[in-house]
C-alpha cells in the first residue's frame, strides 16, 4: 500500500483511533445500562447465549489482557517500597469483607448454603481493573492502584480457593484445583502477557492498540455476562421475592465493601502508616476495596458452584458501578474542575 508523503495513511489511522476512542467513551457512559442489558438478553435469549459458554474463558482472557496492558512493573516496585497500604488493602478486601459477608449472609440466607457461598465467592475474587478509572477521576494514587490490581490478580489462584475453603469448609463440594487453574488461564496468564508487552515495547504497543481494545473489552464483558446468565436464566424470576432479597443484599454488601475501604484508609492515615500523600492512598483503598472482578466471580460461579451460588454475582454486577458512582460523590471530595472521560 502506498504510504507516500501525502500523509493519507497516518491521517486515516488517526481517524480510526479517534473514532474508536469516541466509541469507547460512549460505552463507558453506558456501563450502568450495559451490564443490566446483558443480563436481560441472557435471560430472554438464553437458548442462544448458552452456546457461547465454551468461549467464556477466551472472552474473559481478552478482557483481562486489555486491562493488563496498562500495568507496569515499576508501579509494583514503587508501591512495594511502602507495603503498609497494600497490607491495609488485603485486610479490608480479603479479611474484613469475606468474614462479614459470611456472617451477614448466613443470618439472612441460613437455609441456603449455596447462596451464602455465592456471596463469599464475590468477595474473594480480586479487585476490579475498573477501579483504576475511578481512582483516576478522584485523584487517587495510580501507582498504588495498579500495584494492588497486579498483586491481587496474580495471587487470585491462591486467595480465592483458599478463602472459599476456609470460610465454607466442607459445607459445599468444590473443585478447588479446577478453580485455581481457571483463574490462572483467565486472569494470571493474560495479566503476565499484558505486563510483558507493555514493558518490552516501552508502552508503544498498548498506546497503539488501547483505542481499539477499549470497546472490544466492553463487548467481551457484555457477552460474558449474557453467556454466564444463560445457564441460570430459569432462576432469574423477578416475580420471586427471593430474587429481590438477593439483589438488595448485593447492594448492601457493595456499600459495605466501600465502607471497609474508607475505614481502613482513614485508620491508616490516622496512624500515619500510609505515607504521603495519604489522601490519594485513601482514595485508592476506597475503590479497590469496594470494586470486585464480579465477572470472574460469575464465571467461576457458573463453572464450579451450584446454580444458586451464581445469583449473587449475576445480580451484583448490575449495581456495582452505579454504587461506585454514588458513593464516590458522597464519601469522597471530587477535585474541583475535574472532568470525567
Amino acid at each position: 500500500m502506498n504510504t507516500g508523503s501525502d500523509g493519507k495513511k497516518p491521517g486515516n489511522t488517526f481517524k480510526f483511533s479517534e473514532t474508536a476512542n469516541k466509541i469507547n467513551g460512549v460505552m463507558e457512559h453506558m456501563m450502568p445500562a450495559l451490564t443490566p442489558t446483558g443480563i436481560i438478553l441472557g435471560v430472554i435469549f438464553s437458548v442462544y447465549y448458552i452456546k457461547l459458554k465454551p468461549l467464556i474463558p477466551w472472552l474473559f482472557g481478552a478482557m483481562t489482557l486489555s486491562g493488563a496492558l496498562k500495568l507496569r512493573i515499576r508501579d509494583l516496585v514503587q508501591a512495594i517500597k511502602n507495603p503498609l497500604p497494600i497490607i491495609f488493602f488485603f485486610i479490608s478486601a480479603h479479611v474484613l469483607m469475606p468474614v462479614m459477608t459470611m456472617l451477614i449472609s448466613s443470618l439472612v440466607f441460613g437455609g441456603s448454603p449455596d447462596t451464602v457461598s455465592g456471596y463469599i465467592l464475590v468477595y474473594s475474587v480480586p479487585t476490579a481493573v475498573s477501579s483504576f478509572i475511578w481512582v483516576s477521576i478522584y485523584k487517587g494514587d495510580p501507582a498504588l492502584t495498579l500495584a494492588l490490581i497486579l498483586i491481587d490478580t496474580i495471587l487470585a489462584p491462591f486467595v480465592v480457593p483458599g478463602t472459599v475453603r476456609l470460610l465454607l469448609g466442607t459445607k459445599i463440594a468444590l473443585d478447588m484445583s479446577g478453580m485455581a487453574l481457571s483463574l490462572i488461564y483467565m486472569v494470571v496468564i493474560p495479566t503476565i502477557i499484558g505486563v510483558a508487552v507493555n514493558e518490552t515495547s516501552r508502552g508503544s504497543v498498548p498506546k497503539a492498540v488501547s483505542p481499539y481494545f477499549g470497546p472490544i473489552s466492553k463487548l467481551c464483558l457484555f457477552l460474558v455476562i449474557s453467556a454466564n446468565v444463560a445457564p441460570v436464566a430459569s432462576q432469574v424470576n423477578i416475580g420471586n421475592p427471593r430474587i429481590w432479597i438477593i439483589g438488595t443484599m448485593c447492594i448492601c454488601f457493595t456499600v459495605l465493601g466501600f465502607a471497609c475501604g474508607k475505614f481502613t484508609g482513614l485508620l491508616g492515615a490516622r496512624l500515619g502508616l500510609l505515607g504521603n500523600p495519604a489522601e490519594s492512598k485513601q482514595v485508592s483503598l476506597f475503590f479497590t476495596s469496594g470494586l470486585r472482578n464480579i465477572s470472574a466471580a460469575m464465571t467461576l460461579g457458573i463453572q464450579f458452584f451450584p446454580p444458586a451460588a451464581a445469583l449473587p454475582a449475576v445480580l451484583g454486577i448490575v449495581f456495582q458501578q452505579s454504587v461506585a458512582a454514588i458513593l464516590g460523590k458522597i464519601m469522597l471530595k471530587k477535585p474541583a474542575g475535574e472532568q470525567t472521560k
